[in-house]
């Protein structure tokens, strides 16, 4: 289990006492790094067309399937677990748990293109298609298994993704909890809804 003291205190956070100005000065100097690495690095890089085109190719087949009749109640779903992702991810960036090299958007942290269609879209899929707790425990399971030891791990060796104070293993129950609890949620919503 990942215990938080410790990892605080094996990064130094609690020996710097720095200023606010010192602070945005070190932003604005990342800020300047980033935008030069994905200019000389990324942008254009295979990575950068990997990213681009899965997203397109998951988006078109997103609006392909998409149970129109439902779709407030599906894009509800999506967003939810793009919101929440994102915030997971940027809690994930922030404390140098992991990070991303290469991205679409430079100026958009974390990752935006994997947290904002990627995950929500295959999680809406599963949503739309699994309507039975059972069928969606199921179907979720078996997507985080695949977003946790297959696509995690491919984006590592592709260099999209890099690990420095995780493990695949942590993501597993994190995929399953957010899609059953914001399904719990929504399902929830639609009772109170209908009172």
């Amino acid at each position: 289990m990942l215990d938080i003291f410790k990892l605080i205190s094996a990064m130094n956070l609690l020996t710097i006492n720095p200023s606010w100005d010192e602070i945005i000065q070190l932003r604005i100097q990342i800020r300047n790094l980033l935008l030069d690495y994905w200019l000389t690095e990324s942008l254009f890089s295979f990575n950068w067309w990997f990213l681009l085109s899965t997203s397109i190719f998951i988006f078109i087949i997103w609006l392909i399937v998409l149970d129109k009749k439902r779709i407030i109640e599906i894009i509800t779903f999506g967003l939810l677990v793009g919101t929440i992702t994102f915030i997971l991810d940027l809690i994930g960036t922030t404390l140098v748990l992991w990070s991303y090299p290469d991205r679409i958007i430079p100026m958009v942290p974390p990752i935006l293109e994997i947290h904002k269609l990627h995950l929500p879209i295959i999680y809406m899929i599963v949503y739309q298609y699994f309507n039975t707790w059972k069928s969606f425990f199921l179907a979720t399971t078996i997507s985080s298994f695949t977003f946790s030891f297959l696509l995690e791990p491919l984006t590592v060796w592709l260099g999209i993704y890099e690990i420095y104070h995780w493990k695949y293993i942590y993501s597993f129950p994190i995929y399953i909890f957010l899609g059953i609890t914001i399904r719990w949620a929504l399902i929830n919503v639609k009772e109170y809804e209908k009172r």
